[in-house]
Formats: C-alpha cells, structure tokens, sequence
C-alpha cells in the first residue's frame, strides 16, 4: 500500500489502490495518524479543528496536535535520518504567521531525536489554496512550486516529509520529487490527518 487509502477490508491492505496505480506517486508510502471523510458536511472534530489551525492564524492549536501527531505516529521514525515540513511560500507565512507543517515536523523531531529541516525545501511560488481545486487542477497548481534550496543537506538522506492533511496527495507528491531529484535516498510522507475521498 503506497498512499496508506483505506479499504473497505482488513485483509490483503498491501496492494495499491486505482490513483497510485493510475498516477505513481514519487514518496514510497504515505501514512496518517487517523481519517476522516473529505465530503462528511457532519462536524467531525479533528477535521474542524485543522480547518481552524490551518486557515486561521491561530497558533494556540500547534502545541496539541503536533502532541498528537507524535503519540500517534504510525511509522517507525528510527528509519528516517531528516524530517522535513512542507513549506509555505512567503506570502502565505507572513499572513497566517507561521508554517503549521513545521510546528507538526518540530514536535515529531523533538520527540524522537531526528533532525528536523525546514529550511532546504522552499516553495518558490505562490499557489491556490488546494481545498479550492479538482484532483488535476491540483496538481497543476503545485507543479514546479517547490525547489531544494540546500541539497547538500538532502542528498542520501531517508526524508520523512511532514503536512497536516493528505488529501489527493498532489502536494506531497510533487514535494517528494524535489527532494529525489535532489538526491534524497527515499522520501516517506506522514500526516496527521488523511482527507479521504470516497
């Protein structure tokens, strides 16, 4: 299983599913700490309260659910040598006033002991919000917007890439790409939440 989609069965979870069969992605596999359904117009908690942290410049969320995000890992980060937060470009940052992706990488680092990066990757170009967007239309909106500014930094290193939400992955995806084009040895991805679509 590479983009971590649920299934409707417990059994045989290790094939891929139709979109990474279809559209391969770059990262070897993507995981998230829980779920909730894109379309669910029903209050779910997490999602609520990731819509606030990411689209209101509220820090005060950052502290418990990068805490959650550490707890909850479903990965073995022994295995990975950097962590990397997806970036904000500059517009985006100075208006929200901080990268959520980073406070999440910084509390996962600071818990397991992995170095955390969240200065090689840059976005080097604003884009759309992606919950504005189709599934191709997001991928045409972050193609190209993001650079390895340090390779150095990069090269032969295993990247867990850290977002807050996995939703069709086009943004993860393309930042994977970077970094492998960069040198990085493997890229892995986790989120906090996955957004799924059916």
């Amino acid at each position: 299983m590479t983009c971590g989609a649920p299934f409707g069965s417990a059994v045989d979870v290790e094939h891929r599913c139709s979109r990474c069969l279809t559209l391969p992605p770059a990262f070897g596999r993507a995981r998230a700490c829980a779920l909730y359904h894109a379309a669910d117009t029903s209050l779910h908690p997490l999602k609520s309260v990731l819509q606030r942290y990411k689209y209101t410049p509220d820090v005060s969320l950052a502290l418990p659910l990068g805490g959650l995000l550490a707890q909850r890992c479903p990965l073995a980060t022994h295995g990975y040598t950097v962590i990397v937060p997806v970036p904000l470009h500059l517009t985006r940052l100075r208006w929200r006033g901080f990268n959520q992706s980073h406070f999440l990488a910084y509390a996962l680092a600071r818990r397991t002991g992995v170095r955390l990066d969240a200065f090689s990757l840059v976005r080097v170009r604003p884009t759309r919000p992606q919950v504005e967007l189709h599934e191709t239309e997001r991928r045409r909106n972050v193609r190209r917007a993001f650079e390895v500014a340090l390779p150095q930094r990069i090269r032969g290193e295993r990247v867990l890439l850290v977002d807050d939400v996995y939703t069709t992955g086009a943004t993860v995806d393309e930042c994977s790409r970077e970094l492998l084009r960069s040198g990085a040895a493997a890229v892995d991805v986790l989120t906090l939440a996955r957004a799924a679509l059916q």
